[in-house]
This record gives structure tokens, C-alpha cells and sequence, in this order.
């Protein structure tokens, strides 16, 4: 036994040996560099978005062209080819109505202050609440909630920590909550809860507000809807049914003037989205470094 177990230490040793030296004979090689291609480049280009995002824009242009590409094809309007990309992401996105963000930031911030609301009446104090609500935090401010947490966890002021909170979110709106909490806050904790509850009472008083305001908002936007699906129903039938009416925009003059109509109808649905979109207020919670 002794033979072997000595035959096998040296056969281990010459191998460790060996296994040393082809190590110093291998040199180091430089990592291959993946040369950016077609696909890096149209990414870059078309600032697309990653994901399933990405993919449905690609297949949209993708389709878009083949069909405009088909349309000059059949009916020699070479500028069918432009303008199908131009519509199939264009109407979609100008026939939506702006998303209300100071809604939606309302009442983000109507569920947390009443987290807090409700926490208090446990007799906690603000700067707990704040640290309880983030468990159940709206997404919206979820993040910025988050760096709210982690200062207070690192000693900061509750009303310094609570003022950089209304920093990250950067809304009018958020001002006027958080300036309340702040003064919730140097009130102790009975009146806390009373001002937490009645800041709660007016922020469903604001959110019924605006919803009434987006309701009516959105009817302009109902009607052009309706108005683009009856023209463009009545167009494809005219087309299909009677090819004729469209013979006089085959000729180079007639595709300009029909890109000049189409451009126009386009530029009323930006600008009546433009009109749509909510202007933001003054913040009035301003740090120095703001």
C-alpha cells in the first residue's frame, strides 16, 4: 500500500508540474470586441425602446412600409410610401388624450397620506408613519419614497428629508402635501392627525375636481376619434367601389396637394393636443440647491 500511495503522490506531482508549465506557456489573449452591427446601429438611430416595446415599433414600421410600398405599387402613389409610417404611428398616438399626471399623482399621494393618516392613530409619530407607508407605497412615488426612507434612516431632519422628497418628485401638487406633513409634523402627534385627516378630505375634494375636468377633456378627443374612423371607412370604400374619384391625385401635383392635406389634418390633432396638455404649477417648496 505504501508503493502505491507513493507512486500515485509522484504521479500528482509531475502532473502539477506539467500543469504549471503550460500554464506560463499560454499567453494571455485580449477578449474579442463584438463589433457593433446593423442591428446596434438602427437602436442607436431610432432611440428604440428595449423589450416588447421595442419589438411591436419594429414590426409596426415594418408592416407600415410593406403595406405604403404595396399602395404605390397598385396605384403609383409613390408618396404612399412615407406617409404609411408616418400615419400608422402618427394618428394612433395624437388620437390619445395626454395622460393626466397630476391626477394620477393625486392620488398617489391621497393613498399615502392616509397610510399615514392611519398610522398615527396607533401613536406613532410622522418620521414612523413615513417608514410604515413605504411597505404599502403607491408606484408612482415608490422610489422617491425609498430615498425619503433611507435619509431618515441616516439621521436627517424630518422636515429637511421631507423638503429633498419634494425635490425628487418635482410636482406643485406634491409641494402642498408635503409642506402639510411638515407642519403635521411640528405639530406633534394629535394635531398631526388631525391635519393628515383633513389634507386627506382635500385632496378627494381636488381628485374629484380634476376627474370631472379630464372627463370633459376627453369628450373633443371622443368626437375626432369617430370623425377619423367614418372618413377613413368612407375613403377605403370610395377606393374599393369607386377608383375613379382618386384618379386625379395619381399625377405628381396630386400627391403633393394630397401630402399638403394629409400634413394639415395631422398638424390640427398635434395641435389640439397640445391644447390638451396640462400645464404644470409653481412649486412652492424650492430648496437652495433646486
Amino acid at each position: 500500500m505504501n508503493a502505491i500511495a507513493a507512486a500515485a503522490a509522484g504521479i500528482l506531482c509531475v502532473a502539477g508540474v506539467l500543469a504549471v508549465f503550460a500554464g506560463l506557456r499560454r499567453g494571455w489573449r485580449e477578449p474579442i470586441r463584438r463589433r457593433p452591427g446593423l442591428v446596434d446601429g438602427w437602436v442607436r438611430l431610432s432611440r428604440r425602446p428595449p423589450g416588447r416595446r421595442g419589438r411591436r415599433r419594429d414590426l409596426i414600421l415594418a408592416a407600415s412600409l410593406a403595406g405604403g410600398l404595396i399602395i404605390a405599387l397598385i396605384t403609383g402613389w409613390l408618396i404612399a410610401i412615407p406617409l404609411a409610417p408616418v400615419l400608422a404611428f402618427g394618428v394612433p398616438y395624437l388620437l390619445l388624450l395626454p395622460k393626466a399626471h397630476d391626477v394620477i399623482m393625486l392620488e398617489a399621494l391621497d393613498r399615502w397620506v392616509r397610510s399615514l393618516a392611519s398610522t398615527l392613530s396607533t401613536g406613532r409619530s410622522i418620521t414612523d408613519s413615513i417608514r410604515t407607508s413605504r411597505r404599502t407605497a403607491p408606484p408612482v412615488i415608490a422610489d422617491q419614497l425609498q430615498l425619503l426612507v433611507t435619509r431618515l434612516n441616516n439621521r436627517w431632519p424630518t422636515s429637511d428629508a421631507l423638503r429633498r422628497f419634494a425635490d425628487d418628485l418635482d410636482s406643485a401638487d406634491a409641494d402642498s402635501v408635503i409642506a402639510a406633513v411638515i407642519l403635521a409634523d411640528q405639530r406633534g402627534a394629535t394635531g398631526a392627525s388631525i391635519t393628515l385627516h383633513a389634507l386627506a378630505d382635500s385632496l378627494q375634494a381636488q381628485l374629484k375636481g380634476r376627474r370631472l375636468i379630464e372627463t370633459e377633456r376627453a369628450k373633443p378627443y371622443i368626437v375626432v376619434r369617430q370623425v377619423t374612423v367614418i372618413t377613413l371607412i368612407a375613403l377605403g370604400g370610395a377606393f374599393l367601389f369607386n377608383p375613379t374619384f382618386f384618379e386625379p391625385y395619381r399625377s405628381p401635383l396630386g400627391q403633393a396637394i394630397l401630402a399638403v392635406l394629409i400634413t394639415g389634418y395631422i398638424g390640427s390633432l398635434a395641435l389640439m393636443r397640445r391644447k390638451a396638455r396640462h400645464r404644470t404649477g409653481e412649486r412652492i417648496l424650492i430648496g437652495p440647491g433646486s
